[in-house]
């Protein structure tokens, strides 16, 4: 028992203060893609994920135009970060809210430039991406637009394909 006891404190004692379903404030930095952000935080910098949602690629139709629109709401502003999880890779997936309480998922929704995640979708935004593919906005005036985890999946194939 002592030594689980010992073990215990030191991985809270190395875990970081802000790992794990915990708020944080920061300065967007840097936007990545129109969904991937870097925030510089008392803690250092972070790089997190836009929970919920999935933006087109940077090589896809639409994926500049949501990289831009993301930095137009977000870059050099000061924002609030939930952190809700760490997917297998370890990469952290956070709600973020600008400091006048604005949602950029939903932005980017209503415009048409992203989906709602691919597997057990956030049901909250569901209606924002319906609107925007009813009135044909952004990504959704393509006849069949390609989701973003779908054209991933395409780019590793042809990579494992010229190996």
């Amino acid at each position: 028992m002592r030594h689980f006891l010992i073990f215990l404190a030191g991985v809270l004692f190395f875990a970081p203060s802000w790992a794990g379903n915990v708020k944080i404030m920061g300065t967007v930095t840097t936007v990545v893609d129109g969904n991937t952000i870097e925030i510089n935080t008392s803690e250092g910098p972070m790089k997190v994920y836009l929970y919920g949602i999935d933006c087109p690629e940077l090589g896809q139709a639409y994926g500049d135009k949501a990289k831009a629109r993301l930095e137009k709401l977000l870059l050099n502003r000061q924002v609030t970060v939930d952190l809700i999880e760490r997917d297998r890779n370890g990469n952290y997936y956070a709600l973020v809210v600008t400091d006048v309480g604005e949602d950029p998922r939903i932005d980017l929704l209503r415009e048409g430039l992203a989906w709602t995640i691919e597997n057990g979708s956030v049901q909250e935004l569901e209606p924002y991406r319906s609107f925007a593919q009813q009135k044909r906005r952004g990504l959704w005036q393509e006849s069949k637009p390609k989701p973003p985890w779908v054209y991933r999946r395409e780019q590793s194939m042809l990579e494992a394909k010229s190996r």
